[in-house]
């Protein structure tokens, strides 16, 4: 049975230390989705949200949540992140906005929380501009969908 990796002999939390770890060239991709009124989806379409432009601040607020990654999830690397991006994907029939976040980076330790953690709070910031005309949306399915690099290789999840 695999053993947890933050978690040391007596149990007690530890940070898994990657000191002889090559550095090489890592990438993860995560994806969740907000699902909303169709007439929010409209407004947001149409940037006309009492707050402004909802994807244009939602995506800096989850290019900035990768980058406290570290600060927010416990015993988390510290990693140089080369590129973030984050797409939207609108879907009238459904409702939707669909996040796609990918982050890179080249060292010792993978960018997957860094993915997610911006996936999430993207999507947090899209329910916080439009929970005034919304409070019924749902933030849905935040998941990893790929990862490269490291000892593992690339690992597809969909």
């Amino acid at each position: 049975m695999k053993k947890l990796t933050h978690i040391d002999d007596s149990g007690r939390p530890r940070m898994v230390n990657v000191t002889g770890k090559p550095d090489t060239h890592r990438e993860a991709v995560a994806k969740g989705t907000v699902r909303m009124q169709p007439t929010t989806l409209e407004l947001l379409k149409k940037g006309k949200t009492a707050k402004g432009d909802v994807l244009a601040v939602a995506q800096l607020a989850g290019i900035m949540a990768a980058k406290q990654t570290p600060n927010l999830i416990p015993l988390c690397h510290p990693v140089l992140i080369s590129d973030i991006r984050i797409e939207f994907s609108l879907d009238a029939k459904d409702s939707t906005v669909e996040i796609t976040t990918t982050v890179e980076s080249t060292g010792k330790t993978g960018v997957e929380m860094e993915a997610l953690t911006a996936t999430a709070v993207t999507a947090l910031t899209i329910y916080d501009m439009c929970k005034a005309v919304d409070r019924g949306m749902r933030i849905e399915n935040i998941r990893l969908i790929r990862k490269s690099g490291g000892k593992s290789g690339t690992i597809t999840l969909e």
